[in-house]
């Protein structure tokens, strides 16, 4: 018996120390790949002491390398789950409640933005909510830390490196190094902006001369607007709406001709595009509201198949893939916009 104590404890220990050392010889090449990248991040502009002084505080964080692994590919064979579980989950009373708490708050400031932008104060408030619940979870995942991990780990490389050097620039920029929490991709604050689209796109909206998307809502929803903005939002159109189709609708020539290049999985799910007057012709009607003008163009998205609840969708849907390329998500950001404004 204590025979196979002693061996059981010799396994252990060997077991330890093989993974002490495959930690050394990950946290060695990982530290080697940091140095390689710093004529790079120097070179795009990062001060040679800002690298300096975070580069040797990293370490490799393999949790972060796990999680990304995890994410589900964008297989062409997968089966696509239906949209009302989903729906269910991300358009609650409870996000709306909140979502609507958050439109009467923030209300003046909202209105100033959608009239310097065009962007409506729901759907700024509905991205706020869908991505932390309205600032109550941003992540806390260091994100110097994490951004160097998966840039080492080599599979997105390249985004990575990108983010990682962003998030110097943002030191360089004043960003206090403790701010840098967010999510295990790299995503953070209440937007969950990325390191690069916040030294793009972040927007001081109160005048104080700093661009806070971590605790100022006015910098926040100013900052969302200005991506949406740049993403082509158009001015005076609804994102989209849900319609009812006739019992005998021929799809037959609605299957778009052209592939995304831009998870083309994702608009494979689209029609072709129509204007209003034509979906019109064809005997879709609205739920609940009236048709834009009929020059307006849009396409067919039936999330749940023939004969459940059906979507058409203008350009400005597309601004929300631009936000996060999913449909379940761009449907339910417009759908909870609209419960919030109601």
């Amino acid at each position: 018996m204590r025979w196979r104590f002693w061996r059981a404890g010799v396994l252990v220990g060997a077991l330890a120390m093989t993974t002490s050392s495959a930690c050394a010889q990950d946290d060695a090449g990982f530290q080697a790949f940091l140095q390689s990248i710093r004529g790079r991040a120097l070179s795009e502009g990062v001060r040679p002491g800002t690298f300096d002084a975070v580069a040797p505080t990293l370490t490799y964080n393999p949790r972060v390398v796990e999680l990304d692994r995890q994410q589900p590919e964008a297989s062409p064979t997968a089966a696509i789950p239906n949209f009302a579980p989903y729906k269910a989950q991300h358009v609650d009373a409870a996000r709306i409640a909140r979502g609507r708490a958050a439109y009467a708050r923030t209300r003046a400031r909202l209105a100033r933005i959608e009239a310097e932008t065009g962007v409506p104060e729901e759907i700024m408030v509905a991205i706020w909510g869908h991505e932390t619940n309205y600032g109550a979870y941003t992540g806390n995942f260091d994100l110097p830390r994490s951004l160097a991990s998966l840039a080492y780990e080599g599979r997105r490389r390249a985004l990575f490196t990108d983010e990682f050097i962003a998030t110097l620039k943002m030191i360089d920029r004043g960003v206090p190094r403790d701010r840098l929490k967010g999510s295990w991709a790299g995503a953070f604050g209440y937007p969950q902006f990325l390191p690069s689209v916040y030294l793009r796109l972040a927007r001081d909206g109160d005048g104080d001369g700093r661009a806070d998307i971590w605790s100022n809502e006015t910098d926040t929803l100013a900052s969302i607007a200005n991506y949406f903005v740049n993403a082509g939002w158009r001015a005076g159109q609804p994102w989209g709406f849900a319609v009812t189709l006739p019992a005998r609708f021929d799809r037959s020539d609605l299957k778009a001709r052209t592939t995304s290049p831009r998870c083309p999985r994702v608009h494979d799910r689209h029609s072709r595009w129509r204007t209003m007057a034509e979906w019109r012709a064809r005997g879709v009607v609205p739920q609940g509201r009236g048709w834009p003008g009929d020059s307006v163009l849009a396409s067919l998205i039936e999330p749940d198949g023939p004969g459940r609840t059906a979507y058409l969708l203008t350009g400005n849907y597309r601004v929300i893939l631009d936000y996060n390329c999913s449909n379940f998500y761009a449907l339910s950001v417009g759908l909870l916009a609209d419960e919030i404004a109601r």
